[in-house]
């Protein structure tokens, strides 16, 4: 319970006007494949986004938040608050010994359900494997088993579901949570909202009621919608200000996609790991606790998700293991924090360690991102300059602190 102390401390010093439930509803939406370049609350043009642009104005919106360039990773630590190299790097696994937000949550009391994408094992294998990571309920796709979109395979609750043969998968899933957070009267809820969208159709999926797959436009339109009817049904069961809605993503957009900004373009960089394959959007909206509007720069990456919903519910991550993310929920409540230094990320055998402003890889590659957000010109060690040379030494000892298997 110390975490929620130290939040309710932050709470006292926020301003007088915000105040907020001892322990919040919370509702976590994880787009897939999905760039932050493609928000209008970002910058973004090329496509409409009102309800997801609305929450951002509702609340904060943060700039310097980092994934994995794939979606397996991304999740695995996401979930666990951990690094990949400490647990997993097989695609598509989530070791059975690994502890998950769902179970703390559920063990401080959450009623904790799960819709969309689970990705970490196949239900056909293991019709409990959600339940066993901690989510009570849950409505996901069936991964390899079938279509995700048009007519999906869809497992609730340990059964595939025979009634959904007419059906959209992503409107399936948003109205099985729907219906569990209506549910809820006595206990504070986990409504983990880890969306297909909007990840491009694969072949075998069927296309649509137009004759064909959507575009990733449509699918974008999709989500925003998806995500303005969970916050209707929240307005709807006057739920809204005591539950924390967080939105973010896994990882960038597909290399095929191009998504205008008020500045110039972006090619989707999923499996890279440059800024436009590891920069997700992140929002979170707690009506009277959170202000309206505000924007921040500090870093986060996924392993932070862990310890700050375990705060915010009164719950303490696992002991027994190296947990690497930090809370940032006193950020949410504009109490003191102590920011984090750098970031880290590792795919397919390469890593990097990054502040706001350098990026250092695994391999010695230096890159000063605010003059080379692209990547083209690394600074070698050669060249180095005494800021360079500096930034360097720092890093690598980050790199140090986070131990063999890092690199």
């Amino acid at each position: 319970m110390r975490g929620l102390v130290r939040l309710l401390a932050a709470l006292a010093l926020a301003t007088p006007a915000l105040a907020a439930p001892q322990r919040p509803n919370i509702v976590l939406i994880v787009a897939d494949d999905f760039g932050r370049e493609c928000l209008g609350a970002y910058g973004g043009t090329s496509y409409d986004t009102p309800n997801l642009d609305r929450l951002a104005r509702s609340g904060a919106r943060f700039t310097e938040v980092f994934s994995t360039p794939r979606c397996s990773p991304s999740r695995v630590t996401l979930l666990t608050g951990r690094y990949t190299f400490r647990s997993t790097n097989e695609w598509g696994h989530l070791p059975p010994e690994e502890i998950t937000f769902g179970q703390l949550l559920r063990d401080a009391g959450y009623a904790t359900a799960l819709a969309g994408k689970w990705q970490l094992g196949r239900h056909r294998d293991d019709p409990q494997l959600v339940n066993r990571f901690g989510f009570e309920r849950y409505c996901c796709w069936g991964w390899e088993e079938g279509p995700r979109y048009w007519r999906p395979l869809i497992w609730q609750d340990g059964e595939i579901r025979g009634d959904v043969q007419d059906r959209y998968g992503p409107d399936v899933h948003g109205e099985y949570l729907i219906d569990f957070i209506g549910r809820q009267r006595d206990r504070p809820f986990l409504a983990y909202y880890a969306m297909t969208l909007t990840h491009l159709p694969g072949k075998d999926e069927p296309p649509g009621p137009r004759g064909r797959r959507e575009t990733f436009a449509e699918m974008v339109a999709n989500m925003d919608s998806g995500v303005g009817q969970l916050i209707e049904a929240l307005d709807r069961l006057g739920l809204r200000e005591t539950t924390l809605v967080l939105f973010t993503s896994d990882n960038g957009s597909p290399a095929g996609v191009i998504s205008q900004l008020v500045d110039g373009t972006v090619r989707g960089g999923k499996d890279l790991l440059t800024d436009a394959g590891t920069r997700v959007p992140l929002i979170a909206s707690w009506p009277g606790v959170i202000a309206p509007g505000a924007v921040h720069d500090d870093l986060i990456d996924l392993s932070d998700f862990l310890p700050t919903l375990a705060e915010l519910a009164g719950a303490e991550p696992p002991r027994d293991r190296i947990v690497d993310g930090r809370s940032f929920a006193p950020l949410l409540v504009g109490g003191p924090t102590l920011p984090r230094e750098w970031a880290y990320t590792l795919w397919r055998g390469r890593s990097w360690v990054r502040d706001r402003e350098w990026k250092l890889y695994g391999d010695g590659k230096l890159f000063d991102m605010r003059l080379d957000a692209r990547e083209k010109r690394p600074v070698l060690a050669a060249r180095d300059s005494p800021r360079s040379a500096a930034v360097r030494r720092r890093l690598e000892g980050a790199f140090a602190q986070l131990g063999p298997g890092s690199r």
